[in-house]
């Protein structure tokens, strides 16, 4: 089967925000951001590798996500605000992207501990979804997975239109452990389908 390649732009603008592809030389503002938010994030990450804090590490991070991104297998955006646009402030990730029949990818996300409570992540999830939903890219189906306890993050996916599939059992190993997580999905109600199909 023939598959076609998806398209989505390297940078959506919001009201507020620019959403950034990865570049290599993002990687001390992508260092700074992770330094900034050890503590914010250390209850929901998986384990980190050695080198996580370094810009080095971050410099080839980057670039293999660069090439993800070319290669249509894997979308992160990074969150600047518009006002200050030398400053990540979050992060979105498209992951696991396949085609053929399923169409589908993985949703992550995360926000700087300073930028909650503002609607940031939901105009920049809004943003992301909307381009991933667009003719060019043309994904069928998007899954979060969020742990039951974070009633914050599950009031955001179901504001962006997600509904809950249940639950999955010791489904990620974060926060030292593994970890039950509710499955939210969103389904494209405009997906077009493959000429060769």
């Amino acid at each position: 089967m023939r598959v076609s390649r998806p398209r989505i732009a390297r940078t959506i603008d919001t009201p507020r925000l620019r959403l950034r592809a990865s570049e290599a030389a993002m990687a001390h503002v992508v260092a700074d951001y992770f330094a900034r938010n050890r503590a914010h994030f250390a209850p929901w990450d998986p384990p980190l590798p050695s080198g996580h804090g370094e810009p080095a590490f971050h410099a080839g991070q980057l670039a293999e996500q660069r090439e993800l991104f070319a290669s249509g297998l894997g979308w992160i955006f990074w969150l600047l605000p518009r006002d200050t646009p030398r400053r990540v402030i979050g992060k979105i990730t498209l992951s696991n992207i396949l085609r053929g029949p399923f169409h589908s990818c993985h949703l992550g996300y995360g926000l700087d501990e300073q930028a909650q409570g503002r609607g940031l992540m939901h105009e920049a999830l809004a943003a992301v979804i909307a381009a991933a939903f667009a003719p060019k890219a043309n994904l069928h189906r998007i899954q979060a997975a969020v742990r039951p306890e974070n009633a914050r993050s599950i009031a955001l996916v179901q504001r962006l239109g997600f509904h809950d599939e249940g639950l999955a059992r010791a489904y990620l190993f974060n926060g030292g452990r593994w970890r039950d997580h509710r499955i939210f999905t969103r389904l494209n109600d405009a997906f077009v389908l493959p000429a060769d199909w």
